[in-house]
């Protein structure tokens, strides 16, 4: 056996075991790991001693026993996700990659994080990432830890590294001054409910950042940071108040954004007032000052193209009926939507079709009227093609007041009966573009992307059964390929606003459904592929009123929204005290804000369906605001929308409960 295995073996045993160690992993990884790898080449000889060595920087390597008591009082099991704070030489990082899962480090001098670096590689090491920043702050990108280990001593507790531990996750840090310092454990319970042990006395170097000591440029004395703002503060402060909605000055405020080609705005309810009005009035800014001519919501194409029809001054469709009769009905048959669509129609009044703004639906439902727009265009334009679409699409007949039930069927029977006719159909329709473009382009436009609906729709309906994130995602792509066939149409100066949930609109990438369950949205997409030219605006509120459902097909019901829960961006929100205004998210708008908002907190979703009783399971997801949005916009109090008068259509549960 190799001296240095054997002098590894006895300082676990002598120095870590004798002491009171009893985790067999702990004293496994010591035995595994070669210290001297971590100390500086003259001092290899005594890395096996009980004592801690200077190492690169200026810096200490600790005593073995101390590192394995830090490890054992945090409890780390495998496969745990763990932080530490202060790599130094890399050691702790090691010891704890043999235990762990995934291993994140932290250090503070660049020289000592690429040793570390250098010794993870050299070691094949893989499960650990180190980078070079403030400790004290933690790595919210990488956050919930299950374990965090602090191996330097601060005046008190970060509390930034307190909120990126999981529910039960565990902090294990020295607390106190240069004279006195006590190995504190903090264990999550709850939300806000932490419980501390002490463990003993310790000594440990000084823990520097924003959370910790800092030094005295002068002396080089160590000196307590001043108290941090709490997050609420620091959101007043960075807040932009923002006139009523009719002030036109309101929707001037978002010019910022109107250099990007997609601006999307989005709504935590699919039934609040101001969550229209507000978006109309960023949208009409963007219209009359930038240029845009594209507003896309997430709304059926068929229904939508019937109010396009109508604002663009088109006549409408011979065989046409009313749009939005389908549960939920209030969502686009309301006054606000109607006062917009008003002001659209009298905006395009005399303007040349090119400069005109459209109004376009970017959904897959209602596929019992994407069939009728496609036969009916067909008819028109090419009655033989129009027979041949009857026949094929009479495959889906059956399912047309259900086509949920189609579905079912196909998972039934294992084959997807429809797909191959409904594919052809649009196939074919391509193939004679040229020819169909000799007439109305927008004609063609509306048929091709109703045949396309229907081929996505049948497919949706197929793999609803299997998964939600895989008929999620498959709605989603379609809304945003909707979306890229608009732009491709309109021409490359052609900008678009899309209206649509939070859900569709935040990247999906720093929420819950996509770290979780596997999910994309539009909001993502728009990123992946536009980059800075796509800006993504969420919206919230901590009380009120909203129209929403307590069950699919269920009446309308104006609806009591409960006050925010205290552990969610909405409350922090309220507890600024500012009743309605605008927060810049974008990196570098306000960097102490977007330190504190980068911790992961609970967001509120409310869609069609509302249940105030199940709220915290049913409607609030975790989320990295900063991220998934470029900008937020605030109303501490809102209101239902009043919708307008209508006979709902019966229709199939189509997205409840697998989407908003």
């Amino acid at each position: 056996m190799p001296a240095t295995a054997t002098s590894r073996n006895f300082m676990v045993d002598s120095q870590i075991a004798a002491r009171g160690i009893a985790d067999e992993a702990v004293l496994d990884a010591m035995r595994e790991v070669p210290r001297e790898r971590f100390v500086p080449a003259p001092l290899a000889e005594f890395a096996y001693e009980d004592t801690p060595l200077p190492i690169e920087a200026g810096q200490t390597i600790s005593q073995p026993y101390i590192v394995a008591h830090m490890i054992e009082a945090a409890q780390i099991g495998a496969g745990d996700h763990v932080l530490e704070i202060g790599a130094g030489s890399g050691y702790a990082a090691a010891i704890l990659s043999r235990i762990a899962g995934q291993v994140h480090a932290i250090e503070r001098h660049a020289e000592l994080a690429a040793l570390a670096r250098e010794r993870m590689t050299a070691l094949d090491y893989r499960n650990v990432e180190i980078r070079v920043g403030d400790g004290t702050t933690g790595w919210p990108e990488r956050a919930p830890f299950d374990a965090i280990l602090v191996a330097a001593g601060g005046p008190t507790l970060p509390p930034p590294l307190c909120r990126q531990l999981k529910i039960g996750g565990r902090l294990v840090m020295p607390v106190g001054d240069s004279a006195r310092q006590r190995l504190i454990r903090v264990t999550r319970c709850g939300a806000d409910d932490f419980a501390e042990e002490d463990l003993g006395d310790v000594q440990f170097v000084p823990l520097i950042g924003a959370y910790g000591w800092a030094l005295d440029k002068g002396s080089d004395a160590l000196v307590d940071q001043p108290a941090k703002p709490v997050l609420a503060d620091l959101i007043r402060d960075a807040a932009e108040p923002l006139p009523e909605i009719d002030d036109p000055a309101f929707g001037a405020a978002f010019d910022r954004y109107a250099d990007a080609r997609i601006v999307l705005i989005g709504e935590a309810s699919h039934g609040t007032s101001e969550f229209y009005r507000a978006r109309a009035a960023i949208t009409k800014s963007l219209i009359e000052r930038h240029g845009f001519t594209i507003v896309a919501v997430e709304a059926d194409w068929p229904d939508a193209a019937a109010l396009d029809r109508h604002v663009r001054h088109k006549p409408a469709q011979p065989a046409a009926g009313p749009a939005f009769r389908r549960f939920p009905t209030w969502m686009w048959r309301n006054t606000d939507v109607d006062a917009f669509i008003a002001w659209l129609r009298a905006y395009n009044a005399g303007l040349p079709t090119e400069r005109m703004a459209g109004f376009y639906g970017l959904d897959l439902y209602n596929m019992g009227g994407s069939i009728r727009a496609v036969i009916d265009y067909l008819d028109r334009v090419d009655p033989a093609s129009a027979a041949i679409a009857r026949e094929r699409y009479g495959c889906l007949t059956p399912w047309g007041a259900d086509p949920a039930a189609y579905g079912r069927m196909a998972l039934d029977e294992g084959f997807a009966r429809c797909e191959q006719a409904v594919v052809t159909m649009l196939r074919d329709l391509f193939a004679k573009q040229r020819a169909y473009l000799a007439g109305d382009p927008d004609d063609f436009l509306d048929a091709a992307q109703n045949a396309r609906l229907i081929a996505n729709a049948e497919n949706y309906y197929r793999v609803m059964y299997h998964g939600a994130a895989e008929s999620w995602n498959l709605r989603d792509t379609h809304m945003f390929n909707t979306l890229e066939l608009l732009l491709a149409a309109k021409g490359p100066h052609a900008k678009a606003v899309v209206w649509a949930h939070n859900s569709h609109i935040g990247d999906a990438r720093f929420t819950e459904m996509g770290q979780a369950r596997g999910e994309l949205n539009v909001g993502q997409l728009c990123r992946e592929h536009h980059g800075e030219a796509a800006r993504l605006i969420g919206l919230g509120t901590h009380r009120g009123t909203v129209a929403a459902a307590s069950d699919w097909d269920a009446p309308m019901e104006i609806k009591t929204v409960n006050p925010s829960r205290p552990d969610s961006y909405e409350r922090q929100c309220h507890d600024s005290g500012v009743a309605r205004f605008l927060l810049d998210l974008r990196e570098g708008a306000h960097p102490a804000l977007d330190e504190q908002l980068t911790t992961p907190r609970l967001e509120r979703f409310i869609g069609v369906i509302y249940r105030p009783d199940t709220e915290r399971w049913s409607h609030y997801s975790s989320a990295i605001l900063p991220r998934q949005f470029d900008a937020w916009l605030w109303f501490d109090t809102t209101s239902a929308v009043t919708p307008l008068p209508t006979t709902p259509r019966a229709g199939a549960e189509e997205t409840y409960p697998f989407g908003v």
